[in-house]
């Protein structure tokens, strides 16, 4: 494994251990390969707030992370081995990207409205190691209303409310299949306020190592395309 200056390996071996997540020296290598690249193209094109590379550490790759064993727990529940998962309002690539380096078992595309953030998720299937990846990140750059494709799960992390979220996306939620809203406190409000027929299913607590601030994930589902 290679280890710069900015981020340390096994830190992020330990953040991911404490997350119950043994990684390969190939995912390890391909999480901070997309990190350096994070950081590198935020100088110009303004991906994230974050900079500092210890704060990456924790609250983009920890904090996916701890998204990945949730993640796994319910497609093992819906019986699935494999699945296609969407991304939406991915910005720089969180989730989708640390999902896609890290488990081989999806088939990730990151939508987002900003040409540049798309641009930089493909650049990033282009440029990460092909023993990870192997062509399964995808970038689109489109309204996620526009998508025609449907998808096992569909993610995202602290992109709109939750009734915005499963509203703009229901069309390409593939029937039972689920969403995955990853939030900081549990939004109560939001959830009082859903569409008829979309159902949470599950609230989950997680824990972010290194990372002093609430996060959890919401299950929801369609109760009308079930």
């Amino acid at each position: 494994m290679t280890e710069t200056a900015a981020f340390s390996i096994d830190a992020l071996a330990n953040g991911a251990e404490e997350l119950g997540l043994s990684l390969s020296p190939d995912q390890l290598n391909g999480l901070v390969q997309y990190a350096e690249m994070l950081l590198k193209w935020n100088r110009v094109y303004n991906l994230t707030a974050i900079r500092d590379p210890a704060d990456v550490l924790s609250h983009h790759l920890l904090d996916s992370l701890a998204a990945v064993l949730p993640l796994r727990r319910q497609l093992a529940a819906m019986g699935l081995s494999s699945a296609r998962v969407l991304d939406v309002g991915s910005g720089g690539g969180l989730p989708g990207v640390v999902l896609a380096i890290v488990c081989p078992e999806l088939v990730v595309t990151c939508v987002d409205t900003v040409s540049k953030k798309a641009a930089f998720i493909q650049q990033a299937a282009i440029q990460l190691p092909r023993p990870v990846l192997s062509n399964r990140l995808h970038a689109k750059h489109a309204r996620v209303e526009s998508i025609n494709e449907t998808f096992d799960v569909i993610c995202s992390r602290a992109f709109a409310s939750l009734a915005d979220f499963t509203a703009w996306s229901r069309q390409a939620l593939r029937p039972g299949g689920v969403w995955m809203a990853m939030k900081g406190v549990i939004p109560d409000g939001e959830m009082a306020s859903l569409p008829s027929g979309v159902e949470v299913f599950h609230v989950e607590h997680l824990n972010v190592p290194a990372l002093e601030a609430q996060r959890c994930v919401v299950w929801l589902r369609d109760n009308v395309s079930r």
